[in-house]
């Protein structure tokens, strides 16, 4: 039903849009916005309608766009053991993910149990990704945090607007990186990070109990800007893959100059001055 209902707001998608571009020797703080309304994504807004305000001080817009802009994204799909009978389903709403690529996006998509690996190039070409997904394959501990700094690795040298997404059902079982790293690093390096966690069911001491995907996955989506998805059923899998792109195909960019380049982390806050709207986007920026 909610579904039926941010589709029936979604701008009609431009396509082939260019990125904005700005003044050689001007350093641009630039931040993504997604605008909800009791759930539903809100189109057609202004630059008027948004305040933006860096360590608590409102600053004055210079860059403004509510048009498409395209996207780079790493796609990363746990496939340990736990989801061996679900894996057909994850499949399934990834491809829905792919599916609704624009052109001038591209996406690479790779999985993670004991070993990481990706399994299709980096390319907009939807068919040629779509039939990756049939290489991934299966293993048992669950190296999250590793996979996602392996998408991070795979973005470092991209210039645009950056996305990991990831999907798991569980907690990080074996990773050398910690989270603190990869909190720091997509931070750093302006990776916005949307997260996908199927909860499950498992046997602890003979009972039988629910199990959460990893908590801190929350945390990175909301620092970072991205969205963070917590599903009960595999059913609902389908429908949140394409959520999140159709959340990525309807954000506002908007940028300011920056005045301060102190080498320190400075607090972002993105508001929308017409009641009932939130915005949500990355909650800091490294004034290099």
């Amino acid at each position: 039903m909610w579904l039926a209902a941010v589709l029936a707001v979604v701008p009609i998608l431009a396509t082939g849009q260019q990125q904005p571009t700005f003044r050689a020797g001007t350093k641009v703080v630039s931040v993504y916005a997604t605008v909800t309304e009791a759930g539903r994504l809100v189109p057609g807004l202004v630059r008027e309608d948004f305040e933006i305000l860096d360590n608590d001080k409102p600053q004055a817009l210079t860059v403004f766009s509510n048009e498409v802009l395209p996207i780079t994204v790493i796609v990363m799909l746990d496939t340990s053991g736990s989801m061996t009978a679900s894996i057909g389903i994850l499949k399934a709403g990834a491809e829905q993910f792919l599916l609704r690529l624009l052109k001038g996006d591209r996406a690479r998509i790779g999985d993670f149990n004991d070993k990481i690996q990706m399994v299709s190039p980096l390319t907009g070409d939807r068919d040629e990704l779509i039939s990756s997904l049939g290489n991934i394959d299966f293993g048992y501990p669950t190296r999250l945090y590793d996979a996602i700094a392996s998408g991070l690795d795979e973005l470092h040298e991209i210039e645009g607007r950056k996305v990991v997404l990831v999907f798991t059902d569980g907690d990080d079982t074996a990773s050398r990186t910690r989270f603190g790293t990869v909190l720091d690093r997509a931070q750093t390096e302006e990776v916005m990070v949307y997260a996908i966690g199927l909860q499950g069911d498992d046997v602890i001491n003979g009972r039988h109990v629910r199990t959460r995907p990893d908590r801190s996955l929350k945390k990175l989506a909301e620092e970072t800007g991205g969205g963070y998805f917590e599903l009960s059923r595999t059913d609902q899998l389908t429908s949140t893959f394409t959520r999140v792109a159709l959340e990525l195909h309807s954000q506002y960019l908007l940028g300011y100059s920056q005045e301060s380049r102190d080498g320190k982390t400075h607090k972002l806050e993105v508001r929308v001055r017409k009641p009932g709207m939130t915005a949500r986007a990355r909650k800091s920026y490294v004034a290099s």
